[in-house]
């Protein structure tokens, strides 16, 4: 007849067994998810980027040099604009207001 381990001493020996299976990264599989880290945070930096040029205006608030394709005007509206197309395909919004009976926008 088998001898049966006390239910204690059984779960104490999975125990032992399941950990001791763990294993550490390795350095190459460490070194990979740094790797992908820094490459997550160059994909936001790039993006943030991309977002600030689409309104066509710099950090110093200067228009992109180059030749403008259009301009919309809107007005009597909550967010009063005059936007200018440029040719390089950005666009720039310039706020209005309305000072006496002349329609202001810079």
């Amino acid at each position: 007849m088998a001898s049966r381990l006390p239910l204690p001493l059984l779960l104490l020996a999975t125990g032992l067994l399941l950990g001791g299976c763990r294993t550490e990264p390795s350095a190459e599989s460490q070194r990979i998810d740094q790797l992908e880290f820094k490459i997550q945070q160059l994909e936001q930096r790039l993006n943030k980027v991309a977002g600030e040029r689409r309104d066509g205006a710099d950090r110093a608030g200067k228009p992109p040099a180059g030749v403008i394709k259009s301009l919309t005007l809107r007005s009597g509206t909550e967010d009063d604009r005059l936007r200018i197309y440029w040719a390089d395909g950005t666009n720039t919004d310039l706020p209005c207001t309305r000072e006496q009976a002349t329609l202001v926008c810079g």
